[in-house]
């Protein structure tokens, strides 16, 4: 009697510690990979509990069911969705990304996704040679979903894992990318701020508008690069803008040269003041708003400034 009750708290203790393991395996593949209850406890069954396994399995269970789901969805309007922004040193990456809903624009998988299409923009654009302070190319959609990603896919390939995970559709809608050399740097911006930091560097920005902002000057004030990426968010020029070719707008309220704008900070100035208060020259700019039209006009400007 007394064995067959050592034998029975034995399988009692056994199943309670495997049953802990399950749940443990359970919920750290749950919070890693983000998907449902139900996908995650049938991947851990197939695969005897080995959450490396699982997850590939999901992986590959998610991006079978991204393509057949991007396949049917491929109608369906995206509206809504993110502006990436991101500045690496001399390189920088601005994309755009959309979505069916606000709510999948503020999903994790959707902003890892958005992160991962800046850096692989900002990684081609690393590889280009080019002569001359500035170099600038804008990418349509096809063109961004040909990319080839660090892991050998296209950005195609992740775009349908996406649909697979979050359940609507979703689109790569287009991005711009700069590199500068000699004394040109990088400053961004993306609208709501999400970082601290003023100008953040290697760390992308999201937001529902972005500026990358090209500059020339010695030591130029952080705030004053986040102010005048700000003001070109908010104001919204159509150029740069030159002092004795380009007259002020008798409209103060109607002004779409950026130098002649008030300045957005202190409107007793204009922009043209303040950046020769600091000796410093916007050399050029591009800024996106999510959900916005892009004409051939913007695309155009792009291709000149390659």
């Amino acid at each position: 009697m007394v064995v067959f009750q050592q034998f029975a708290r034995f399988l009692h203790t056994t199943r309670a510690v495997y049953a802990g393991a399950e749940k443990s395996a359970l919920a750290a593949l749950r919070k890693k990979t983000g998907y449902t209850f139900a996908n995650c406890k049938k991947a851990l069954e197939l695969h005897n509990n080995d959450i490396n396994l699982a997850e590939k399995w999901l992986k590959e269970q998610a991006q079978s069911l991204g393509w057949s789901k991007a396949t049917k969805l491929a109608e369906r309007a995206t509206a809504q969705g993110l502006v990436g922004v991101l500045v690496r040193g001399n390189i920088g990456a601005m994309v755009e990304v959309n979505c069916e809903t606000d709510f999948v624009a503020r999903n994790d998988n959707f902003k890892n996704f958005v992160d991962h299409v800046s850096r692989v923009c900002a990684q081609y654009t690393e590889l280009t040679q080019f002569d001359g302070d500035l170099w600038k190319s804008g990418f349509e959609a096809e063109a961004l979903k040909n990319l080839k990603t660090p892991d050998g896919k296209s950005l195609a390939d992740h775009l349908a894992l996406l649909i697979g995970t979050v359940g609507e559709n979703a689109s790569i809608k287009r991005a711009i990318c700069f590199k500068v050399s000699n004394d040109l740097q990088l400053s961004g911006y993306a609208h709501p701020q999400t970082s601290a930091a003023i100008c953040p560097q290697n760390v992308t920005q999201l937001g529902k508008y972005g500026a990358i902002v090209a500059f020339r000057g010695n030591k130029i004030d952080e705030e004053l690069q986040k102010n005048l990426c700000q003001h070109i968010v908010g104001l919204n020029p159509k150029k740069v803008g030159e002092e004795g070719k380009d007259e002020p707008n008798s409209n103060k309220d109607e002004e779409t040269c950026l130098i002649h704008q008030e300045y957005l900070i202190d409107d007793d100035k204009t922009v043209g003041e303040v950046l020769k208060e600091n000796n410093v020259a916007i050399i050029d700019y591009q800024r996106f708003e999510c959900g916005e039209v892009a004409t051939n006009d913007d695309l155009e400007q792009a291709k000149m400034s390659n």
